[in-house]
């Protein structure tokens, strides 16, 4: 066999010789994956998730006792400055809703974390080699923690509820609020997935999401009325979406005006969720 038929028959993958290269598949072309078969891989791939958190208890600790401790500290350190002494059940009430929003950030930031700790441990380059769609890997992490963050707020509700907490409108209108906090949740752990694929460790996933939790959560109308705030923090809190999710969490609970803030919010959750999914895809496929 002569040196030029050899080369033609070792350029391509497969076929006879002279029959030109055969292009490889591409296993993270989503676009030839189904409808159907990304869920059902999003369903694996959240299995796997759920079955992790299963033989790691500990890494639910945050989900139980961070609802827990958060409002036991804001109601009875803040409740009575506030409200005025003796009045915390007016506190509970006004607090409550806004911490559901703080919730949903606290466990988003986990997601960064986790997506990081996963390519560190080779786990990520393993599913990249899968011909699955790459962006059902990222939202099977994204329907995990939502079932994290939903146990999270029904224990901030029970304990709302112990402490004082009452509804003035409707059940719809409580799930309505619980719903509001997981659709910006879920938008936010794009922002914290693209942090993960960006950032080298997971403490710098958590120094930077910190950075970023630490200005939007005090600087909201979470755990006090923005009426006292200096005009230019009042005005960032107008435009700030947690503060938006909380009156409109708030108002859905308490009664009240809330189709601006729930447009907003939901806004927000558009806008945030159509700039840093298809970024986070992208980095996901291209990291190494």
């Amino acid at each position: 066999m002569s040196t030029t038929t050899v080369t033609k028959a070792s350029a391509g993958t497969s076929g006879p010789v002279g029959a030109g290269p055969v292009r490889p598949v591409r296993p993270d072309a989503d676009t030839r994956i189904g409808l159907r078969a990304n869920l059902r891989h999003i369903g694996a791939l959240a299995r796997r998730n759920a079955l992790q958190i299963k033989q790691d208890p500990e890494s639910m600790f945050d989900a139980v006792f961070m609802p827990i401790i958060f409002i036991l500290l804001f109601v009875y350190v803040f409740g009575g400055a506030i409200s005025g002494k003796g009045n915390n059940d007016v506190y509970v009430n006004y607090v409550t809703p806004g911490l559901m929003a703080m919730m949903g950030m606290n466990i988003a930031m986990g997601v960064g974390v986790g997506i990081n700790d996963d390519f560190k441990k080779g786990v990520m380059d393993r599913f990249r080699t899968m011909p699955i769609a790459r962006s059902s890997v990222l939202i099977a992490k994204i329907v995990v923690e939502l079932g994290r963050m939903m146990i999270a707020t029904a224990i901030l509700l029970g304990m709302g509820f112990l402490l004082g907490l009452s509804i003035h409108t409707s059940v719809l209108h409580l799930l309505a609020a619980i719903g509001l906090s997981a659709v910006f949740g879920a938008s936010l752990m794009w922002i914290f997935i693209l942090l993960g694929l960006s950032l080298k460790s997971a403490q710098a996933v958590q120094g930077m999401a910190m950075l970023v939790l630490m200005p939007l959560q005090f600087g909201s109308s979470i755990f006090a009325p923005t009426t006292t705030m200096p005009g230019w923090l009042e005005t960032f809190t107008d435009y700030n979406p947690l503060s938006n999710l909380a009156d409109a969490a708030r108002n859905l609970i308490n009664g009240g005006p809330v189709a601006h803030s729930v447009w907003m919010t939901l806004g927000w959750a558009l806008a945030i969720t159509v700039v840093t999914a298809p970024l986070a895809v992208s980095k996901f496929r291209k990291k190494t």
